[in-house]
């Protein structure tokens, strides 16, 4: 809806692009930043500082709408975004610790991500009605009003961890140094944060769905159901993760060529080859959700949203590398192919989480 709201204030699609550009550089520059401030003071006071940040964004887009108000608002919803990035892991991790339950940790990772993709269908559905109502004022008003609850939300996290309970991490530097000295000097460590960074290539390319749907032929009205078929999929990945962990390996290989089918399906022109993708886009959530996990148990001392923020970091280079790639690639082919190019970092990965096993 964003999208519209800028067109309708007169931005050209150049001025659009560059709005996207700083809120991938925003949330880039101050991924590690916030992490680390995240290991030094109370993370459930940044979950609830985030939202606010991001609403207080909306707020400039919808009452002062400019171009420059657009470039700020993308700025403040940059840095809650950054704010939530490795905060959220490492609180949730932590407690179910203190709890005796961190093998509950993948299923409520999957859960909270199948919660929040049914959340943004059902906010895109309520778009329409409001829109028709209220225009765009309305879409951002109603956006603006949301963060608080949000907020409240996070309040509701249990955080019992005493700031500063590791005496020699006292300090940004100390807990950088901490979190990069894990990375240097742990193997599984490294390997799992490239894992994940590499995993985000089919989140990457759900921004370009729609366009696969429309590759099938259907008709415009059909193309959103099609689109809404592949978040269903991710929707019941992300609901069964945590279970039959296992099979890992396996289920990645499985994803690579449900893809793989599924894309030369859509080439083809066979809207029916749409669910062998979302059955791919739920496979890659719910293996996910075991992959955190495993840097999770991995990471130790008083540096774990830093760490985690540096996978954080490496998503946003490849999620950068597959834009690109993708545009560059559409010169030469459609959808279809290029989603099918996408399978191949799985089978990677599906031989990569099977090397631990055999150690």
């Amino acid at each position: 809806m964003y999208a519209l709201l800028f067109a309708e204030n007169g931005l050209s699609p150049a001025q659009i692009s560059s709005l996207f550009v700083i809120w991938s550089v925003t949330g880039f520059v101050l991924e590690i930043p916030s992490g680390v401030w995240a290991d030094l003071v109370s993370r459930r006071a940044l979950l609830t500082a985030a939202p606010l940040l991001t609403g207080a964004g909306y707020a400039l887009w919808t009452f002062v709408p400019s171009y420059w108000s657009f470039a700020l608002g993308f700025v403040l919803w940059g840095a809650g975004g950054s704010l939530r990035s490795g905060t959220v892991q490492a609180l949730v991790y932590e407690e179910l610790g203190r709890c005796g339950r961190p093998d509950r940790y993948p299923v409520l990772v999957g859960r909270s991500a199948a919660i929040g993709t049914t959340a943004v269908a059902a906010a895109s559905a309520l778009a329409a009605p409001v829109l028709a109502a209220g225009g765009l004022r309305a879409v951002g008003l109603a956006s603006v009003l949301v963060t608080p609850l949000c907020a409240a939300v996070a309040l509701t996290f249990p955080e019992s961890r005493r700031h500063r309970e590791i005496p020699h991490l006292t300090n940004p530097l100390a807990v950088l140094r901490e979190g990069l000295a894990q990375v240097r000097e742990g193997p599984a460590i490294r390997r799992a944060i490239t894992v994940l960074s590499v995993m985000s290539v089919i989140g990457a390319m759900e921004e370009y769905v729609p366009l696969l749907a429309q590759a099938t032929g259907v008709s415009a009205g059909t193309v959103p159901l099609l689109v809404l078929l592949v978040s269903v999929g991710g929707m019941a990945g992300g609901w069964f993760a945590g279970r039959g962990q296992g099979a890992l390996a396996p289920a990645l290989v499985l994803a690579a060529v449900c893809l793989a089918a599924g894309a030369a399906g859509v080439a083809a022109r066979h809207p029916a080859a749409v669910t062998l993708v979302a059955v791919a886009f739920g496979l890659v959530q719910w293996a996910s959700a075991t992959l955190d996990a495993r840097l999770q148990d991995e990471i130790s001392g008083g540096a774990r949203a830093t760490v985690t923020s540096m996978a954080g970091v490496g998503v946003e280079i490849v999620s950068l590398t597959v834009y690109g790639g993708y545009a560059a690639g559409s010169v030469w082919a459609g959808p279809g192919p290029l989603f099918a190019v996408a399978a191949v970092p799985y089978l990677v990965i599906a031989f990569a989480v099977r090397r631990p096993e055999r150690e």
